[in-house]
Formats: structure tokens, sequence, C-alpha cells
């Protein structure tokens, strides 16, 4: 199926003031035996409003010493308003202990993979409790890097497991989701989110969502410094929450949050922090320095946008 394009939300005017509510009428494909999305319809309060998250992703960077010198650089800033913003971090496994030691402690911690299963004989894994142990709270699961590099390929079944074990043992996902530019330009950006959420709508249970967050990060647009419009990353973001709302039900599609990845940076983050359905970021290169600082600032612009 072509990826549909309905009029993505403008990032001005009345349609800021209708932030995070919206009447169903998008088109994008469901299973077979799901309800379809466009008959759901929801609305969020502004009591109910969804937490603005800014992740960083370090990916195999920084040393131990680097890191120490970022974490302080880091701790400058004011408190977080915890309410408002949720900040997490995601250094390489042989420093997660380090990183959770010496960051501040309104700043919270994600690996960057783990072994589907238990401890055991899996050499050069890392188990979900284990994760747990050094301090952890979430994990990035899915990264494009680790679906599309040709050493690595994980399967959209084996990441949807991955997700069933870190959620069994209380830690959150952000799962990350999309596509190539070879998908984009063939028109199956819709097709290959769908494909990829299906995988774990199939895996987890509605309550289960909850401790799921959603990162859509067009591969295309990841450490290239090609930036993907905000029509572009609202018409997606909106079509995913349709998405769900169909094949999960209307409160996962109202109370998920759906990041954005895709070279993000203090440039351009107030633009796409005021879009109607992005709930944050999942920042790359940008977060290995302390004007990482600035798009954490962005949760006001976010904030603005619902006045």
């Amino acid at each position: 199926m072509a990826f549909i394009t309905s009029g993505a939300a403008a990032v001005s005017g009345a349609s800021l003031t209708a932030r995070r509510a919206f009447t169903g009428a998008a088109v994008c494909p469901v299973p077979s035996g799901r309800t379809s999305p466009a008959a759901a319809t929801w609305s969020m309060s502004a009591g109910g409003l969804r937490t603005f998250l800014v992740g960083g992703n370090w990916k195999c960077n920084l040393s131990k010493d680097a890191i120490t010198s970022l974490c302080k650089e880091l701790a400058a800033a004011p408190d977080l308003e915890t309410d408002k913003v949720e900040v997490v971090l995601a250094p390489p496994t042989p420093y997660l202990d380090h990183t959770r030691s010496v960051l501040r402690q309104d700043f919270e911690v994600a690996a960057q993979n783990i072994w589907v299963g238990g401890p055991g004989a899996y050499t050069g894994e890392t188990a979900a409790e284990m994760i747990k142990d050094v301090g952890c709270t979430w994990v990035i699961l899915g990264h494009s890097e680790r679906r599309n590099l040709p050493q690595i390929r994980e399967s959209d079944d084996f990441i949807a497991q991955k997700t069933k074990t870190a959620l069994s043992h209380g830690l959150k996902v952000m799962f990350c989701i999309g596509e190539t530019l070879e998908e984009r330009e063939e028109g199956r950006t819709l097709d290959v989110c769908v494909r990829q959420l299906h995988a774990l709508a199939e895996t987890i249970g509605a309550d289960d969502w909850k401790d799921v967050v959603i990162a859509y990060e067009p591969v295309w647009a990841i450490g290239t410094g090609k930036i993907a419009t905000p029509d572009q990353v609202e018409e997606v973001h909106e079509k995913i929450r349709h998405y769900l709302a169909g094949d999960v039900n209307d409160k996962v599609a109202q109370e998920t949050r759906i990041l954005y990845g895709g070279s993000v940076s203090p440039g351009n983050c107030n633009e796409l922090a005021q879009l109607p359905d992005v709930d944050g970021f999942l920042v790359g290169g940008a977060s290995l320095k302390a004007s990482f600082l600035e798009v954490i600032e962005s949760f006001k612009s976010d904030l603005a946008a619902t006045v």
C-alpha cells in the first residue's frame, strides 16, 4: 500500500491549540479482523497530556572520562520539571554502571540492547536482570542500526520478543521503527512502520503498552544531515496513532508517546516539538555534547503549543 498523504497538521494557528486531540479520519492499513482506526475518536484534556521525553542514544561513542566530563556539564543545568519532561541517556553497555553513578539523579539511564532470554550460556549478551542491576530503567530496542546493519539484521519478531522480555522484567522500552530511503521513495513508509508495530502488537498485551514509547526514526535522516520536514514528521506520527487505535485500542493510541529521531538538533528541535503528535525526541549525535540541554529545553515549545 502506498503511503497516503492526508494533509499533516500545520505548526501554527488553530491546529496547535488542539494539540493531542483528534477525531479519527486518517487512512492506514489495519490487519484483518481489527477495528478500523478511522472509527476511533479521542480527546486528551490539558491535565492528561503525554509527558515530553528526550532520549539521548550515545551509540558506540565516548570513553569513561568523556562520559564523566559530559555528565558534569549536564549537571550544571537547573533541575528538571519531571512532571513536564523526562530525560533518558543510553551509554554503551560497558559504561552503564559508571554513567548511572556520575549522572544527575533526575536523568534516567537506558541500555541500548538486551538479550532475549535470561542469564545463561549466551556469550557476549546482557540479560535484562543485569541491566536493571546497574540502575537502568529503560532499554532502546529495534533501532534502525540493529534492524539494518548487515552484520546484525534483527527481525521484527526477534525485536518484539526482546521487548516482551524487557517489559516482563520491569524495564520501559523505546521501540524504534522507521523506513529506509528506498522504502520511502517506493511509497512504503506506512507499510514498513505498521509491519514493525504489528509484530509488537501480536507479542505483548494491551496493558503492556503503558511502558512502551515509540520512536519513529526515518533511516534516511539519521546521521545524514537530511531532515524530514515538519509536515512529513507529523503525517507519519499521526498515522502511527491511528494504527494503534485500530490494532490495539483507543486508550493506547491516546496515551502512547511517539518520539521523533532523525538528525534532531538544537537548530530544529523547537519547531518539531510543537507538532501535535510529537511527544519528544530520540537524539543521536547531538546528545554527545552539552548543547543537548537545548534539545531538552524544547519541551517548553511543546507546552507553549498546547496553550
